[in-house]
């Protein structure tokens, strides 16, 4: 069934909240397991009809905000939403209080268990209108950033279609192009900061209702943070600051050297070469066509992967207007269907993007067999690792996509995965920083942001640009507005794809084994679990980054020498 044919309709909350508490009720009476078990199948089947339709709901929202009848859908999913987590609040309290919850954790994990307990930890009746605003302000934003229409270069484009100019080889296209993307940060600066204030004062409401000091306990429990500590993330800070820092800024020379600058500016950033980046060789559909040859030489997983996204239509890849901006995968579980939502924009970066949200998909067609939707996705620490070591794997490929290209295309995506690190700890850092001191003013929450990018990006340049310069980057970077906590995430997963990069370069049979068995085991583990399984070192561990530091070091000079 293509996706297109997924039928969507709203439930009926009063029929499923009276099923709902029936089989809460008869899981809390069942006289043994198996009966137990019986009624938790039957539950979650509720549940993931809930989950259905709510995603479908958010897929074609996402696709065009501007439809009505998707638009109104959306808007429900915000109100009831919460109503649906007090629904689930019961089936996990039955859970954690089941007699039998060793057998539970025997067939569903020890992980379930522990979401289940985190999930009662962070919900409470007394927080649904909270988490209805905080819902209503997310979409709020996530409304403000798609709504863009800038009149450049003779075209009316979204935020997503202006970038393609900002990744010029003409300098002057940059520095307008550039112009053009953050005046509308400057000109709507007040709503951002409305926006991210109230979400802070929400989130921090929120916490102290449940009983925490601040919203950065919450937070990792809502992230299901369950074996790693704040505290154990500052260590990974400290490395990335010794390590990663200093080789960024040595990149970052060499950079303006090749761009024949005196110094590189924000708007030099992400070029890498005078001539320009590397280009992708074709429109969407030539994308698609070398994907369908890399995915079916990759292995008969990825084969067998791919077919099925392709024949089921379940990809919505190119830009238009009203589309959501980003790129996400999500999951449709009544279908056992991955889904990939992106704004290609023709430049390198749509190979990033299809690579990386494959790399979620592959995960969750691996691991389709998981009928339990808090364990099928990874949390989000363990499922970044999927999709940006798909991101090194496929680099085999990439002289399909990008030709007498593909030394730039190599240099500069692992340039700039090494780049992220240290902005990816900004990220980090300035929301425990915040939510740390809710109640901070807008101007000084932006000094924040700015004090940390001088820590961690020294080498970053605003010139006159006095909207970034006073601290509004963050108004972009929609994980700060969206999803608190996520982005260390990234840099988590970051520093063990570079392990399977070394991986696949020193035993490739042995790299991809590894990898499908972190795919194949879904989320029935915690982070460091899954680093156990895919053979990694803990990215918190002393030492860690010191142990690719030389791989890395390697393929950029191997990928430099064939520029």
């Amino acid at each position: 069934m293509k996706f297109n044919e997924y039928k969507y309709e709203r439930p009926d909350y009063d029929k499923v909240k009276e099923l709902f508490l029936t089989l809460v009720s008869q899981i809390n009476n069942a006289k043994g397991y198996e009966e137990q078990n019986k009624y938790i199948k039957e539950l979650n089947d509720v549940r993931k009809n809930i989950e259905t339709m709510s995603t479908l709901a958010s897929i074609r929202n996402s696709i065009n905000t501007a439809d009505e009848f998707y638009d109104k859908e959306q808007n429900y999913w915000d109100e009831y939403g919460p109503l649906y987590i007090k629904l689930n609040a019961d089936f996990y309290k039955a859970i954690v209080n089941s007699k039998f919850k060793e057998n539970i954790k025997n067939e569903y994990s020890e992980q379930f268990y522990k979401i289940c307990e985190n999930s009662l930890k962070s919900f409470s009746v007394d927080i649904i209108p909270d988490l209805q605003e905080e819902n209503k302000l997310m979409s709020r934003y996530t409304k403000l950033l798609a709504s863009a229409k800038i009149n450049f270069n003779d075209e009316e484009l979204n935020l997503s279609g202006l970038y393609k100019y900002m990744l010029s080889d003409d300098r002057d296209m940059r520095e307008k192009s550039s112009k053009a993307y953050y005046d509308y940060f400057e000109k709507h600066e007040d709503e951002f900061d409305e926006i991210y204030d109230k979400l802070v004062h929400i989130r921090n409401d929120i916490s102290k209702k449940l009983g925490f000091n601040n919203f950065v306990e919450l937070g990792y429990i809502r992230m299901d943070r369950t074996d790693y500590t704040p505290d154990m993330v500052v260590n990974l800070r400290k490395q990335i600051l010794e390590y990663i820092v200093p080789l960024c800024n040595k990149l970052y020379e060499k950079q303006a050297k090749r761009l024949n600058l005196d110094k590189l500016t924000y708007v030099d950033e992400n070029v890498e070469f005078s001539d320009g980046n590397a280009t992708i060789k074709g429109d969407a559909n030539y994308i698609i066509e070398n994907g369908i040859k890399m995915y079916q030489e990759l292995s008969k997983e990825t084969k067998g992967f791919f077919d099925f996204m392709l024949e089921n239509e379940l990809m919505d890849l190119e830009t238009k207007h009203n589309k959501s901006a980003g790129g996400y995968c999500t999951y449709i579980p009544d279908y056992k269907a991955p889904f990939i939502f992106s704004n290609f924009n023709g430049t390198s970066e749509d190979m990033d993007v299809l690579t990386h949200e494959a790399g979620h998909a592959f995960q969750l067609y691996m691991s389709r067999y998981i009928d339990m939707q808090e364990i099928n996705f990874p949390t989000l620490d363990s499922c970044e690792i999927h999709s940006m070591s798909m991101e090194f794997i496929t680099y085999p490929w990439m002289d399909k996509f990008f030709k007498e290209d593909t030394a730039k295309y190599k240099f500069a995506h692992l340039s700039s995965a090494i780049k992220f690190l240290p902005y990816g700890v900004v990220v980090d850092e300035f929301q425990h920083i915040i939510y740390e001191n809710p109640h901070m003013s807008k101007d000084e929450r932006k000094k924040v942001w700015r004090d940390l990018e001088k820590k961690y990006l020294p080498h970053r340049d605003y010139e006159d640009n006095e909207t970034l310069e006073k601290g509004c980057w963050f108004f972009k970077q929609g994980h700060i507005f969206k999803d608190p906590f996520y982005y260390i995430d990234y840099v988590l997963a970051e520093i063990c794809a570079f392990q399977f990069l070394k991986k696949m370069d020193e035993n490739r049979t042995k790299g991809w084994q590894d990898y499908l068995n972190i795919c194949k085991v879904g989320g029935t583990q915690s982070f460091l679990q899954i680093v156990e399984t895919g053979n990694l070192i803990s990215p918190f561990e002393d030492g860690c980054i010191k142990s690719i530091i030389t791989n890395l070091e390697e393929n950029i000079k191997s990928f430099e020498s064939n520029l």
